[in-house]
């Protein structure tokens, strides 16, 4: 656990109410730190670092753990423990569920952000699990930085790929300049998050150094053939059978949306989710909603619910590059419910995906 010297008490954020708990990377020390989500004085919601209080007066211990695994079975345990009520506080009734939508919403979005990079990371490195890896006395680094080419070999065994590494126990910030050749530098705030994003994105022949988000949404692409090979596992074939006894025909996991089509035998298919409705300001997932599709798109967005309340259903369309989604008729537009599975199933069924 990382540790703080200060009283719980000074810390930012004490003493507001608990409303829900999620982790996120701890960059500079290649961790997982658990965070709350907290309601400030003035109404509005923002998530803190979370401590844990273990009778120390003067020391506060980070809630910090060595993988996402771990810290995400940490804060469901918190999630289930949360014992603030949103309805005892002295609001109006449309008050009171507009503040439920937007905790709602900040969970959500913070889970499906943290899933899909676990995601993103675990088929990165499955991708390269074939690759050759270099002996320690085959790493190219200055006579002086020789006590790092022990901890550098062990990144580069489990990530082979890296063109970019970070070493939290020296905080150094090394770089690929040539074969084998590595070039360090001291590891600020930055440098750890390149370090962090390129473990996923050199996985896919990108840039950890690069914009984030276009980054993302290259490797959603690239994911999304791949998906669609589930559907021909055994497991995933009985999952869907099942789903259709049950009169499911839309059955979204992660960022990713298994579709049920009846006409023309299409049969099941696999699309991507967009969030950036359901994520802007004020919008929550809808999960009592359904989605009409007036169109062949690729894409699915999710019902949401505004903050006014407002229920807005999902729909399909292209992706902004793909050009318009062919039409359907205003005879086969189709409206279906859906079922949100659990996040990990992505996860576990895309790592057992065999990779050129």
């Amino acid at each position: 656990m990382g540790i703080i010297t200060m009283r719980l008490s000074k810390l930012p954020g004490y003493g507001l109410p608990e409303l829900a708990f999620w982790p996120q990377p701890k960059y500079e020390r290649n961790e997982w730190s658990v965070y709350c989500l907290k309601l400030r004085t003035d109404g509005t919601l923002a998530w803190y670092r979370h401590f844990v209080d273990r009778g120390t007066e003067y020391r506060a211990y980070g809630d910090d753990y060595h993988s996402y695994v771990l810290a995400k079975e940490r804060a469901i345990e918190l999630n289930n423990g949360v014992d603030f009520n949103i309805d005892d506080l002295p609001l109006s009734p449309e008050e009171k569920e507009s503040l439920h939508l937007k905790v709602d919403k900040a969970l959500t979005a913070k889970k499906r952000l943290m899933d899909e990079e676990e995601l993103m990371l675990s088929v990165a490195m499955k991708r390269h699990t074939k690759d050759p890896r270099l002996s320690s006395d085959k790493l190219i680094i200055k006579p002086v930085n020789e006590n790092i080419r022990q901890s550098l070999f062990e990144a580069l065994s489990t990530m082979p790929y890296l063109h970019f590494v970070t070493l939290s126990t020296f905080r150094v910030y090394l770089q690929l300049t040539g074969p084998n050749t590595w070039e360090w530098s001291n590891a600020g705030a930055r440098e750890a998050k390149i370090g962090y994003k390129e473990r996923i994105a050199r996985g896919f022949g990108l840039s950890g150094a690069a914009h984030w988000g276009k980054t993302k949404a290259t490797i959603r692409s690239m994911l999304l053939p791949q998906a669609n090979k589930l559907l021909q596992h055994a497991s995933v074939k009985r999952m869907l059978d099942e789903a259709l006894c049950n009169g499911q025909k839309v059955l979204v996991s992660g960022n990713f949306v298994f579709w049920f089509e009846d006409k023309d035998q299409i049969g099941w298919s696999v699309k991507a989710v967009n969030d950036s409705e359901i994520t802007s300001s004020g919008n929550t997932l809808w999960k009592e909603g359904t989605i009409i599709s007036k169109n062949h798109g690729r894409i699915v967005v999710l019902p949401y619910t505004k903050e006014s309340g407002e229920h807005v259903r999902g729909y399909t369309k292209n992706a902004p590059n793909d050009g318009n989604a062919l039409p359907r008729h205003k005879t086969e537009y189709v409206e279906l419910p859906f079922e949100v599975l659990d996040g990990d199933l992505m996860i576990g069924l895309l790592g057992e995906l065999n990779y050129e």
